[in-house]
């Protein structure tokens, strides 16, 4: 009876890590999320994967892959409540998307009190670049691109005083969540903007990797080891002066 129970008991354990492995890659797999766990030092960080186009109130193609900011956000929530998370780090390969969504998902990565790192891998777009400088210290790959560019509306447009009046107001809302959670102006950001001379049939500027940074729009250039690396570090300081 002894030794049934024993095998019970572990066929339950082997049953339970089965049905939270099978859990962890329905969350990868639905919403690109999951614990990193396993470090030396036993830090709890959630990753969040940015790709695709950021969806707002309207849903997209279903063979588009999006970011839906409906998930995004409960999930941030949650975070923030969860003590036992340590830290954030955000991947980000976007084309950018709905502006609201975008700006909504960067506000609440923002307003985290834990430790927040950023990667660009790929590119981070448009709508992107807000949500690549929300975090606390932000990285981009050598080969990773941001482009700036003004904003865009799809669908009927009036030709009306208020129209550009809007459209103006947009953009400084971009621009200036940008302006304040990194090293580049709100000026430079508007100059980068309305440039003619880098994109085809359009206006904006591209952002190669080391360009990202000297421009101050992202902090460092570096993969996910230096990201990962500076997350611990940070996450060490914040325990460091609660436990003054």
């Amino acid at each position: 009876m002894r030794n049934e129970r024993l095998n019970s008991g572990g066929e339950n354990q082997e049953n339970t890590r089965r049905e939270n492995e099978k859990l962890q890659d329905e969350k990868i797999s639905e919403y690109g999320q999951t614990m990193l766990d396993n470090n030396e030092r036993e830090y709890k960080i959630h990753l969040l994967s940015i790709v695709g186009e950021i969806e707002g109130h309207e849903n997209l193609p279903s063979g588009s892959k999006t970011t839906k900011y409906d998930h995004v956000l409960p999930q941030l929530a949650q975070i923030e409540d969860d003590q036992k998370v340590d830290g954030l780090l955000v991947l980000l390969n976007t084309s950018g998307g709905d502006v609201d969504a975008g700006l909504a998902i960067a506000e609440m990565i923002a307003s985290l009190s834990i430790p927040t790192v950023s990667l660009v891998l790929g590119g981070s777009h448009s709508i992107g670049g807000p949500l690549a400088v929300s975090a606390d210290y932000s990285f981009i790959v050598p080969s990773g691109a941001m482009i700036v560019h003004p904003v865009r509306m799809n669908g009927m447009v009036i030709g009306a005083p208020q129209t550009y009046d809007y459209f103006k107001r947009t953009q400084d809302r971009i621009t200036g969540f940008i302006a304040s959670h990194s090293r580049v102006s709100q000026e430079r950001l508007e100059e980068m903007m309305i440039n003619t001379a880098e994109l085809t049939k359009d206006l904006g500027t591209i952002l190669i990797g080391e360009e990202a940074v000297k421009e101050g729009l992202i902090d460092e250039v570096g993969g996910i080891k230096d990201a990962l690396a500076r997350l611990y570090r940070m996450i060490e300081e914040k325990r460091q002066r609660e436990d003054r």
